[in-house]
C-alpha cells in the first residue's frame, strides 16, 4: 500500500443494528489492511454470532481495491455480500471489513427487500461509526499579539483548520496542520487579517486522519 496518497476509512471497529421487518440486521465494521486481518475478523463476527440466519460480509483491501472478497452466506445470491460490496466502494472505504448478521424475524423481504436491507445496514453503520479521511498535512506555525486571538481562532475554527497547539507566550504561537493545497490560501487569508503581519514557518509534515462532517452515504 502506497503511503504518498489519501484514502477514506472508517473512524475505528465499531457496530450498528438495523431492524427491518422484525428481521435484526447487525453490521460490525473493522479496519483491516490486509486479507489475514479481514478473514479473522469475519471469522470472529460469526463464531459470536452463530445462532444467526446468516452471517454475510464483504471486504476490501488496498488503496485500488486490490483484494475484495464478498459473501451471501446462506442468502439469495447477489442480494448481500456483493451489495455490501458495492456500498463499500461507492463510499470510497479502504481497508475495512462488514460482516452483517441476521436474525430472521418471520416476514420474507424478496429480493429487492434484502438488497435495500444489507445496503442501508452498511451505510447506516458506516454513518454511526464515522468516516476518516487520511491525509498527508505539513506542520506550520506562526505568532500573533493577543488582541487578534480571538479573530484567528474564529477565522481558523470557520474554515476547519486542524490546530495541534496554542503556546501563550509574549505572543501566541499557533501549531497547525494543513494540506499542500491549502497552505498558499490560509497564507493569503491570513496575510489579509492581520495587515501583512504574520509569517508562516514550516516545521515538518505527518499523516492525519480528519473526520468528515459529510460523507455521501447513498450514492446508490
Amino acid at each position: 500500500m502506497s503511503e504518498k496518497e489519501n484514502f477514506l476509512t472508517i473512524k475505528e471497529a465499531g457496530q450498528n443494528e438495523l431492524i427491518i421487518k422484525k428481521s435484526r440486521f447487525i453490521a460490525s465494521f473493522a479496519r483491516t489492511d490486509t486479507k489475514e486481518k479481514a478473514e479473522a475478523f469475519i471469522k470472529e463476527v460469526s463464531k459470536k454470532y452463530h445462532d444467526a440466519t446468516h452471517n454475510t460480509y464483504a471486504y476490501t483491501i488496498g488503496l485500488n481495491d486490490e483484494q475484495v472478497k464478498a459473501s451471501d452466506n446462506g442468502e439469495p445470491q447477489g442480494t448481500a455480500g456483493v451489495v455490501e460490496l458495492k456500498a463499500l466502494q461507492l463510499m470510497k472505504l479502504k481497508n475495512v471489513t462488514v460482516v452483517v448478521t441476521r436474525y430472521f424475524g418471520g416476514i420474507k423481504l424478496g429480493a429487492g427487500g434484502l438488497i435495500r436491507a444489507y445496503s442501508n445496514s452498511v451505510t447506516e453503520a458506516a454513518k454511526a461509526i464515522g468516516v476518516v479521511k487520511r491525509v498527508l498535512q505539513k506542520e506550520l506555525s506562526f505568532s500573533i499579539p493577543y488582541n487578534r486571538l480571538d479573530e484567528i481562532n474564529h477565522y481558523l475554527e470557520e474554515n476547519d483548520v486542524f490546530v495541534s497547539n496554542r503556546k501563550y507566550g509574549t505572543d501566541v504561537t499557533f501549531t497547525l496542520f494543513v494540506e499542500d493545497k491549502d497552505i498558499k490560501p490560509l497564507e493569503a487569508d491570513l496575510t489579509n487579517l492581520l495587515n501583512g503581519q504574520v509569517t508562516l514557518k514550516e516545521i515538518g509534515q505527518r499523516y492525519n486522519e480528519i473526520l468528515l462532517k459529510e460523507v455521501n452515504y447513498h450514492e446508490q
